[in-house]
């Protein structure tokens, strides 16, 4: 007890910022973007953590929080050399500190008996120049340092860039919220001076730092001949096309087609892609409930895909430190033969996919259909891809270029990433995928600020069951078959036993119709015990990995403790009689 109590002691007072991370994804380990911002900071940035400790005592998990907060900004601090100035403020009821709170655009949280907790941030420079985090939303814990080095990024750089929109995709009207924008989107706004074109747009606007396309319609040759202009004099270019946008597709609205391409201009720039093929992958397909029987286990998708590591570019800072992205309905890119440019892909399907085509994938919705339709071409697809180097436009122009084209626009859609089912009135929702990881990587890379890029892998940390999906998806192969023609039978039982019912009401049945009718009962309900015993085995080998596993968690781990003391305890007592004789 008084070696731990020295240790502590010695350590506080000599090794006060000395951590050991001992997570898998370096949760707590500053990234080097972080690390090169505070570093090339030019002037002093002054930082004014606000928390009610007193409202906030009755909240464990609020207070926990803020002390995580409290010692990331004490590091970023330490760090820092006298670069960041770090004051905290308790703005207590009716006090000259909750006015400088209110006064800085703090939003508090209302807590039972009255009262509110305050628990933000707001930053300042030189300049005064002001930028604030209103909140610290408990759902905003995974992305926790890239929002405050954001935050210190921006104060060092006041000026926000510019970005050109160009857009048919309902971005600032999501589908179902009443108004409010799609999250990638709102978080754009906040670090971005974005202008929407016009359709009839004479040009892209003069300072323009990067062109974003998505989801383009009906586009002039007058303004396909600006876009290639700005790209072939070195501007950057984020361009999402898709052959089917599920998310416009929800939103309903008439007339909207939903395919988009730039065929004319990838060509040039040396990308294949048809809005007429989507990609189906059982290697990375999402997994649903069958709409066709809800009550049926997942099942996979492949037109909706989950990308994980594997899917994605390693040696580009947009992708390479992602965990898990999810598309929907995604197109294929490739390089044009003879093409001038480089085509590096950043996003790809696994080795299990095809191409499908589009027009089918609006009546056929069946997962098993769809599954049944892949047929594994053994190498991977393109889905997004970065394009650099000389592009040649014959008998126009040529010139360097640095795109990133996307074939999916449903990236953006919240529902693929976002689960906003409890926002506790603070935050935009818990991610569960890094599409926006994805989207403002590129952004950010395309504008310049790579330095943020490393930060965004930490707003998501995906575990999943490796193990169990595989063994899941071969458990489905193999009873898929079974599981569909037993169903074929219910339903055929089920149809005899409805007409001979409804024959029975207009006339007496006769003994052969009895016997027909409890055949048909007899066969549903055999049918039914089939059915319940093939999904038993969908799960059973699952089921005997659960149960090893909890055996070496609650019972091997403490037999083997035990165990050992044990025979520690007899090779004592065996060295004791020794000495003793």
């Amino acid at each position: 007890a008084l070696l731990f109590l020295a240790l502590n002691l010695f350590v506080g007072n000599f090794f006060i910022d000395t951590r050991l991370d001992l997570t898998q994804s370096r949760l707590y380990t500053l990234s080097p973007g972080t690390n090169a911002i505070i570093a090339k900071l030019q002037e002093p940035v002054t930082l004014r953590f606000y928390f009610s400790r007193k409202n906030a005592a009755d909240y464990p998990a609020t207070t926990a929080y803020a002390k995580r907060v409290r010692d990331l900004l004490g590091h970023y601090a330490a760090l820092s050399h006298g670069k960041i100035v770090l004051e905290d403020v308790d703005p207590e009821p009716f006090t000259p500190e909750e006015d400088r709170a209110v006064a800085a655009g703090m939003k508090p949280a209302p807590v039972a008996g009255g009262g509110a907790v305050y628990f933000g941030l707001e930053g300042s420079n030189s300049l005064d120049d002001r930028v604030s985090i209103a909140y610290f939303a408990p759902e905003r814990a995974p992305y926790l340092e890239y929002d405050l080095t954001a935050l210190l990024y921006q104060l060092s750089h006041p000026d926000k860039p510019k970005i050109a929109l160009l857009s048919q995709l309902p971005l600032t009207n999501a589908p179902g919220t009443n108004g409010k924008p799609l999250g990638i989107y709102a978080d754009l706004q906040r670090s971005y001076d974005i202008t929407t074109l016009k359709e009839d747009f004479p040009a892209i606007p003069a300072g323009t730092n990067l062109l974003l396309i998505a989801h383009p319609q009906a586009i002039q040759p007058r303004q396909l001949r600006a876009i290639e202009m700005y790209v072939l004099k070195g501007g950057r270019a984020l361009i999402f096309v898709d052959p089917l946008s599920e998310l416009v597709q929800r939103e309903q609205r008439p007339n909207a087609p939903p395919s988009s391409d730039l065929v004319a201009l990838l060509k040039g720039w040396g990308v294949d892609y048809t809005p007429l093929k989507v990609v189906l992958d059982s290697g990375s397909a999402q997994r649903i409930r069958d709409p066709v029987d809800p009550q049926a286990a997942a099942t996979p998708y492949p037109l909706w895909l989950h990308l994980t590591a594997a899917n994605f570019s390693k040696a580009d800072p947009v992708t390479a430190s992602l965990s898990g992205v999810n598309l929907a309905s995604a197109g294929a890119l490739s390089p044009t033969k003879g093409a001038t440019t480089k085509f590096e892909p950043l996003l790809f399907s696994s080795p299990q996919s095809s191409l499908y085509d589009r027009n089918d994938t609006l009546t056929l919705k069946n997962p098993g259909a769809l599954t049944a339709a892949v047929h594994p071409g053994g190498k991977p697809i393109t889905l997004a891809a970065r394009i650099t180097g000389r592009a040649v436009f014959p008998g126009v122009t040529s010139g360097n270029i640095n795109i990133i084209v996307v074939a999916d626009t449903d990236i953006w859609d919240d529902r693929f990433w976002l689960d906003t089912s409890d926002q506790s009135g603070n935050g935009g929702g818990v991610p569960f995928a890094d599409n926006e990881g994805f989207v403002l990587n590129a952004v950010e890379s395309l504008t310049g600020s790579d330095d943020l890029i490393s930060l965004r892998a930490r707003g998501n940390v995906d575990h999943p069951f490796t193990r169990v999906r595989r063994m899941q998806a071969e458990a489905e192969s193999r009873f898929r078959e079974t599981l569909d023609a037993l169903r074929a039978h219910l339903t055929q039982s089920q149809s005899e036993l409805t007409q001979l019912q409804q024959g029975g009401r207009q006339t007496a049945l006769t003994p052969e119709q009895d016997a027909a009718m409890d055949k048909a009962r007899r066969e549903i309900a055999t049918t039914r015990g089939q059915l319940r015993e093939v999904q038993h085995n969908l799960n059973a080998e699952i089921d005997r990995l659960g149960s090893f596993l909890a055996f070496l968690n609650i019972l091997a781990v403490p037999l083997l403790v035990a165990g050992f003391g044990i025979v520690f305890g007899l090779i004592r007592r065996r060295r004791a009689k020794r000495g003793a004789a």
